[in-house]
Formats: C-alpha cells, sequence, structure tokens
C-alpha cells in the first residue's frame, strides 16, 4: 500500500525525520532550557521565591533547594508518564501514545509560558512532564519494532544525535533571550517547547504503526501489509510470512502479558530483563550528565568564575560539541556492538568527571579553570558515543515483545526517578560539597558501571528481536547471559561462513556444468 508512495527504507528515514527527531529534540530541549532561566532578572522578579542572585546564607540555600525542586518537577511528572504507559501502552497503540502525550505536554507548555505564579509554574511543568514521559517510553519502542536488525543501532542511536541538538538549540535560544529584557525572556523559550509538540502530533499519523504490536492485537493481515511496506516486499513473500511467524511464536511463548509478570523470573527471565533496563537507564543519568545538562550556564557561572553571559555562550558550546560528537555513536553501534561503547564511555566519563573535581577545586587558577572546562566538553564527546540513545535502544531490544512496553515503560520511568534525584540534589550538592560532588560521579562511571556492563549486559548487536529472546531463554542466572550470547555470536558468524562457502562451492559447480547435491 504504501505511505505517500514510500516504501522500505524511505518509510523508516521518514519515521526517522518526521517524527523521532522532533521528538528528542523536544527531549534535549525540554532539559537544558530551565537552567538557563535562574539568573535572569525577569525571572527573579517574577518568582522571588527562586532568588539565588540577591540572597546569601540560609534564604540562599532554601532558595537553592526550592530551585531545584521546581527544575526537578518536569522529571517527576516525567516519571509518572512513563508509569501510566504501563496501562496505556498497548491500549493505545505506538502512534497514539505518541499523540497522547504531545498534546498533554502542549497543555504543559502554554502553562508555564503564562505563569505569574510558582504553583502555576510547578503545575505547568508537573503537566508538560507527565506528557513528555508517554513520548520517552514509547518513540524507542516503535521505531526499533519498525527497523530491521541490521540498521537498528543506529537507527535508535539517532535520538541521542538529536537530543543532543535539542540541548544546543535550548542553550543558544537561553542565550539568544539574555539580550532582551522583560518576562519574553523565559517565556518564549517555553513556548517554543509546544511547537514541537504541536510537529509531532501532525506527523505522526502519516506514518505506519507497530507491525509487532497489530500483531499482538490480532490484526495480522495489517501487520502482514505494514511489515511488506517497511521491508519493500510483497504482504504474500516469504520474508514477511516468516517474520510474522517469528513475532507469533514469541507472542505464544510468552502467553496473555500481565503486569506482575515483570517482577517474576520464570523461563523468559522478565525480572532478569527488566533490573538490566532500568539499570541501563540509571547509569546514564547517575554519569553525571544532567548536573551538568541542567546546571551548566549556573556551574561556569558560580563555580567556574565566569560572567554571565560568557557562562551561557560556553554552556550552548557545550552542547553544540555533544551534537557534532552524537555521529560517532551512530556510526559505530552497529559495527562495534553495544557492551563496548558503553564500557567505553563510562571509563571516558569517569576520568573526565574526575579531572573536573580536581580543575575546579581552584576557582581562582585560571589554567586549572581551563582544564576544567576541556574534561565537561571531552565529557560531552563520551557521554553521546555510548549512552545517551543506546540505553533506549538496549531496553526495547532485550524486552520479549509480550512484556515490551510495560518493561521499557519502567525502564524510561527509572530514567526519570534519577533524573529527578539528579535535578533536585545538585544545587544542594554543589553549594555543600563543591568540587568534591564531582568525584561522586567519577565512582560511579568506573566503579559501578564499567563491572556490571561488562559481567552483565549481554551482546544484542545484529540480532533480530526474537533472537534476543533466545538468550534469555537459555540461561538460568544472571551470570550466564554475557557468556551466551557471545557463544551463539562465534556460532552465527561461523554459520553464516559455512553458508557463504557452500554457494560459491554451489556457483562453482553450475559453471563447470556439474550436477548440484540436493541435499543441502
Amino acid at each position: 500500500m504504501g505511505f505517500f508512495g514510500l516504501r522500505g527504507r524511505e518509510i523508516q528515514m521518514a519515521q526517522i525525520w518526521a517524527v523521532i527527531l522532533p521528538c528528542y529534540l523536544l527531549f534535549g530541549y525540554n532539559n537544558s532550557i530551565a537552567g538557563g532561566f535562574l539568573s535572569l532578572p525577569s525571572w527573579v522578579e517574577t518568582f522571588p521565591a527562586l532568588d539565588t542572585v540577591h540572597t546569601k546564607g540560609a534564604t540562599k540555600d532554601h532558595n537553592s533547594t526550592l530551585q531545584g525542586t521546581v527544575v526537578a518537577m518536569y522529571t517527576l511528572g516525567c516519571l509518572f508518564g512513563c508509569l501510566s504507559c504501563i496501562w496505556l501502552g498497548d491500549k493505545l497503540g505506538r502512534k497514539r501514545t505518541i499523540i497522547f502525550g504531545a498534546l498533554i505536554n502542549t497543555i504543559g507548555a502554554a502553562l508555564q509560558s503564562s505563569s505569574y505564579s510558582l504553583p502555576q509554574l510547578i503545575v505547568g511543568r508537573l503537566v508538560s512532564g507527565y506528557g513528555f514521559g508517554h513520548i520517552t517510553a514509547t518513540a524507542p519502542n516503535w521505531q526499533a519494532e519498525c527497523s530491521g536488525a541490521a540498521h537498528r543501532g543506529a537507527a535508535v542511536m539517532l535520538e541521542g544525535l538529536f537530543i543532543s541538538f535539542g540541548l544546543a538549540i535550548g542553550g543558544w535560544t537561553n542565550l539568544g533571550m539574555s539580550f532582551h529584557h522583560g518576562s519574553v525572556t523565559f517565556r518564549f523559550p517555553m513556548a517554543l517547547s509546544g511547537v514541537l509538540s504541536i510537529i509531532i502530533m501532525l506527523t505522526t499519523p502519516l506514518l505506519p504503526e507497530s507491525p509487532r504490536w497489530l500483531t499482538k492485537k490480532g490484526r495480522v493481515d495489517r501487520a502482514r501489509e505494514v511489515l511488506a511496506d517497511l521491508t519493500d516486499t510483497d504482504a504474500n513473500s516469504v520474508e514477511v510470512g516468516e517474520a510474522i511467524r517469528e513475532i507469533e511464536t514469541s507472542l505464544a511463548l510468552a502467553g496473555e502479558a500481565k503486569l506482575k509478570d515483570i517482577f517474576t523470573n520464570g523461563p523468559l527471565r522478565l525480572l532478569h530483563r527488566m533490573c538490566l533496563a532500568c539499570a541501563a537507564q540509571c547509569f546514564q543519568q547517575m554519569s553525571g550528565i544532567n548536573a551538568l545538562a541542567f546546571y551548566q550556564a549556573k556551574i561556569f557561572e558560580d563555580y567556574l568564575g565566569q560572567t554571565p553571559r560568557a557562562a551561557k555562550i560556553i554552556a550552548a558550546s557545550v552542547f553544540t560539541w555533544q551534537t557534532i560528537c552524537s555521529p560517532i555513536g551512530v556510526l559505530t553501534v552497529d559495527r562495534f556492538g553495544r557492551r563496548k561503547l558503553m564500557m567505553v564511555s563510562s571509563l571516558g566519563m569517569g576520568v573526565c568527571m574526575a579531572v573536573v573535581a580536581g580543575g575546579s577545586s581552584q576557582p581562582g587558577n585560571t589554567a586549572s579553570v581551563g582544564v576544567a572546562a576541556a574534561f565537561i566538553f571531552l565529557f560531552s564527546l563520551f557521554f553521546p558515543t555510548g549512552f545517551l540513545g543506546l540505553t533506549f535502544l538496549y531496553a526495547a531490544e532485550i524486552s520479549p515483545l509480550s512484556h515490551r512496553v510495560p518493561i521499557t515503560a519502567m525502564s524510561t520511568a527509572t530514567a526519570w526517578l534519577f533524573n529527578f534525584v539528579v535535578a533536585e540534589i545538585t544545587p544542594i550538592g554543589l553549594a555543600t560539597l563543591k568540587y568534591r560532588y564531582y568525584i561522586i560521579y567519577a565512582a560511579i562511571n568506573i566503579c559501578l558501571t564499567f563491572p556490571s556492563v561488562y559481567f552483565f549486559f549481554p551482546e544484542t548487536s545484529g540480532r533480530h528481536l526474537e533472537e534476543v529472546d533466545g538468550i534469555f531463554l537459555d540461561s538460568r542466572n544472571i551470570f550466564e547471559t554475557v557468556s551466551i550470547a557471545r557463544q551463539s555470536q562465534v556460532v552465527g558468524h561461523r554459520r553464516s561462513i559455512e553458508n557463504g562457502r557452500e554457494e560459491k562451492e554451489e556457483v562453482a559447480q553450475i559453471e563447470k556444468g556439474m550436477p548440484v547435491p540436493q541435499d543441502r
């Protein structure tokens, strides 16, 4: 049937540029703009309870705590939005859940941009977050379920590139608005979030629903049509038939999905998978990225001695640099695999945070501050390479179709929970621990994230989503999945070599006019 005449990779590219791009621009944008408002004169005048510019002592400490809470309300809303997807996600389908989330985010953006009181601002951030939580819990599933195994990693990793771009847009928007006066300096950036949501609502209905969700709901004929469009084949082709059978087999093995299932292992090892998915998102947030993303301008201004405008320029430059570095992960995730990227990134981020701690311990030393700033930039190379979009991809890949929505919803909720924790404690941590605060993140990256990925995270690269199920079905405990994945990869590689050798022999025999054995 086609979508506007598009088929195969053309549909997948349309999905990426028309829906995934605005979704994840919105992700980064929403995360970066609030931190740039905190020192604006109009912001302080409108919300004096959040003033940390003209206050000192206990009053400043109290306002810092409240400031962190208000900023973190958005992430708390995202947490609740993700959790509600456990019930809504499979009922509405992937597309309608995304549209619903975009609608709620638009309402939240309107509430925030029209705020004249702190309660309205808080409600607006909660509502906006609740809407966006639906998008983050659903978009990676939709994209992964519409992508082929060979290019799935690169396709979903583009989300990380778009998040970085959104962070950069937010940073430069804050800088641009700092040249203006009045409440437009924070109202316009907040309203812009709603514009991105409207784009999502307009483009999502134009693209196909997930064939896996359609099959799960018994709409097999429609799933065949969508798979035929996505693979640019006929609906009655062998390829489409095999794909449908794999999906149906996966669903039959799982039986009827129930929420309580993910809290027990059983033959599908659902609890094991959920813990891995949640751990990946926890490691992403506890890398220290959101201590930088939310408060980057504040860090450069208050703790590295920069002027307010210079701090905003440097913060926006960091996000721009992160955007430039993001294609590294996109181009390497299917070549080197998920595990290697996560391990290299965790070590790199840990070293960077340790150096930032050392450099910022002497704010009066220009060279020391320069080193700290340089390693914040270097951190922004490692983070998108192994953790920005990859954790969303990994959670979708290790979840069986029958329970993909609740597991990915729980994992994304975990991301927002720790996002909330970091946003809440960072102002207090910086005020009390100062440079020592960064040491915490250095230790988490090196001593927790790296060994956890090495020992417990199986490789999923190059496998169909239904093939990943086999890794967990064959494992008896949390330690076996890595070795089983490695062994199956070796067997698959040998089989492909043998098949290639057989094909060459067959071609040679045909060319010589010799009969070809029929038992192959």
